[in-house]
């Protein structure tokens, strides 16, 4: 019997707010939700930007000033609306009319005369450079006189060429809601993150621990441009030439496998398995396809696996313009026949576009077996059966894309034809494309959708691209997708890319709905298609199913009476979830951070010859390990 994945947890910040319980699905669909969805959406958003929070029985804004509940989505709209999505570089990122940058020029003597200036002592450069020596010292200066030309390096700042960006809603900093200790942004999202994740599932932590030995645990994550601010990498490699020092912290904290890390040593104190799968753009499906085919077999039964990523440096931010990859304000103007750009449209798919758009998040998601699930009374947002995985092949570009991600498309169909049958394939799923907004892109990727639509008698397959609200946030693309995904499954309304005015003239649609409006899903919002591409060669799909289909197949495998049973227990978590969510949309988020507090003491491990104990954790690490090759040995 093989163990079906299901999701019984998620949660994650991103450009649209906070994940866990569809509040930044609904963000990306907020024109067209009901009147009761859409203030609920906007008063999550402003607890989350600190514009309110309850004290003392009732709401008050920033300045203490009272505010009635009913007026808070009212009163701040405007303000939300224009400080989440895709918009303007904020300066709380860097000036991006004034980033710094240093320029080089040649200092050097005119005519024979050598050229003097006085320096401190301490700065004085030791070895001198050549041309250089000393004339006098005094008064703690030295004395300098050049007698040849000198490379030298000053300051300065330029305004740079790419302006928009997903960036996380204006007057929220996940550093500040727990002791960060100059961590670096993608690792301070990654607490936050994973512990939405886990608080959402609405049973304690330690009561899920009671039903699973530590090594039936893992942990999935990664970043794919891995740490690279201040705190991170990027502060120890501009340390020196900044005049600074290197920390002790910024080359650990640095590496991509620290969002894992994190997680197990902060967040959950896991000891069981844990990696950190990198694909480019890809990433987050990468990891996933490790948490599935763990809990298909049957190596564990529960996964936590997620990406951050915090791209929006201006380093990042040059590298992507240098390969041509990112929409350019002077493109942006060119595409709309204006002078300045419409920065919250910077990114179409599938439309006359001009690159894609960067933009930072962290999502992580709770998956366990069918029966856990069950067990514990678990809510379940879906499924997800398969993740398939290709490479492309010998590639003259190493960024351009390639036959692999056919493959997995095509793949990822033939899958869920063969659970659900033709009909469901046809009729009831939709397409979550990599739309990264790109020329190239738009034309090949629709390219894969047609053929494989056409290959399956698939006609008119919605298609949407999450990328237009949130940009591209390398590692965790593919989980933004799949947050969307689960609210699509929840309110059954397929988010339009509403920044795409027309479809592209060479974009392959004979069998494709390209959703430039929110569109109506109900009864067709089953079965969801995650498609990712990244540089590199990086391809994969993940099938994703709808909570209605795995309730189905729950009562199938363990009877009605059972499933019943289920949704009792159930009536528990979603009351504490709901609890939860309540509390995040009073004031800040309090994540999950154990720094320290419960290290464990090596020196009470108990090990014997069918089981290890460890001090602290209630069930054993089995070690009754089963010969797997008895035709061999």
């Amino acid at each position: 019997m093989t163990r079906l994945p299901v999701i019984i947890g998620f949660g994650g910040i991103g450009a649209a707010g906070r994940s866990s319980f569809h509040h930044a699905y609904r963000r990306t669909v907020l024109d067209s939700l009901p009147a009761s969805a859409r203030t609920r959406t906007l008063h999550a958003l402003a607890a989350m930007m600190g514009l309110v929070h309850f004290k003392d029985g009732g709401y008050v804004t920033r300045d203490g000033s009272p505010i009635a509940v009913t007026d808070i989505a009212a009163r701040f709209e405007a303000q939300i609306r224009a400080h989440t999505l895709i918009r303007r570089l904020e300066p709380q990122y860097f000036d991006a009319d004034q980033m710094p940058v240093q320029l080089n020029f040649v200092i050097g003597p005119e005519g024979t005369a050598p050229l003097r200036f006085a320096t401190p002592n301490d700065e004085l450069p030791n070895p001198l450079p050549e041309g250089w020596r000393i004339a006098s010292e005094g008064g703690g200066l030295t004395h300098i006189e050049i007698t040849r030309p000198t490379d030298f390096r000053i300051q300065s700042h330029r305004k740079i060429a790419v302006q928009s960006a997903g960036q996380l809603p204006t007057g929220f900093d996940p550093a500040q809601l727990y002791p960060s200790r100059f961590h670096p942004r993608g690792l301070a999202m990654t607490i936050v993150a994973a512990s939405d994740a886990v608080k959402s599932i609405g049973i304690d932590w330690e009561t899920i621990l009671l039903k699973l030995r530590p090594d039936e645990i893992s942990v999935y994550a990664s970043s794919a441009m891995a740490q690279l601010d201040q705190h991170g990498t990027g502060g120890m490699l501009q340390a020196r030439l900044r005049g600074g020092r290197v920390s002790s912290k910024q080359l650990p904290l640095g590496l991509n496998t620290m969002p894992a890390d994190f997680v197990n040593a902060y967040v959950l104190g896991n000891v069981g398995c844990t990696g950190a799968i990198a694909g480019a753009c890809a990433s987050f499906l990468y990891n996933l396809r490790l948490a599935v085919e763990d809990i298909q077999s049957g190596r564990r039964r529960l996964v936590v696996v997620g990406n951050a990523e915090a791209p929006l440096l201006p380093e990042i931010i040059e590298g992507y313009h240098a390969m041509s990859a990112l929409a350019t304000d002077e493109q942006l103007c060119k595409l709309d026949g204006v002078s300045t750009p419409d920065y919250r449209r910077a990114s179409r798919p599938f439309g006359e576009n001009c690159g894609f758009v960067l933009g930072e998040s962290a999502q992580y998601f709770v998956l366990c077996d069918d029966e856990l699930a069950m067990d514990l009374g678990t809510t379940i947002y879906g499924a997800a059966p398969e993740v398939f995985v290709n490479a492309d092949g010998f590639k003259k570009s190493i960024s351009s894309p390639g036959p692999g991600n056919y493959i997995t498309l095509a793949k990822a169909v033939a899958a869920m034809r063969g659970m659900f049958g033709e009909h469901a394939v046809a009729m009831q799923s939709f397409v979550q494309a990599h739309g990264s907004s790109t020329p190239q892109n738009r034309v090949t990727e629709s390219r894969i959708f047609d053929q494989v639509a056409r290959a399956f008698g698939i006609e008119n397959w919605p298609v949407t691209a999450v990328k237009a609200f949130l940009g591209h946030s390398l590692a965790p693309a593919s989980a933004d997708q799949l947050v969307s995904t689960l609210g699509i499954f929840e309110h059954e309304l397929l988010p339009g890319i509403k920044t795409t005015p027309a479809v592209a003239a060479d974009v392959h649609q004979e069998r494709l709905h390209i959703a430039l409006q929110d569109l109506d899903l109900r009864g067709r919002a089953e079965i969801a298609f995650l498609n990712s591409k990244g540089f590199g060669g990086n391809n994969a799909t993940g099938t994703i199913i709808s909570p209605r289909l795995v309730h189905a197949m729950l009562q199938k495998r363990y009877g009605a009476r059972a499933f019943a049973d289920y949704e009792k227990r159930r009536e528990t978590a979603q009351a504490a979830a709901a609890i939860y969510d309540e509390t995040c949309c009073q004031g800040p988020m309090v994540p999950i951070y154990n720094f320290g507090d419960t290290r464990m003491d090596e020196t009470a491990i108990e090990i014997s010859i069918d089981t290890l104990h460890l001090p602290g954790i209630v069930n054993p690490v089995d070690l009754r390990i089963p010969n797997q090759y008895p035709d061999m040995v």
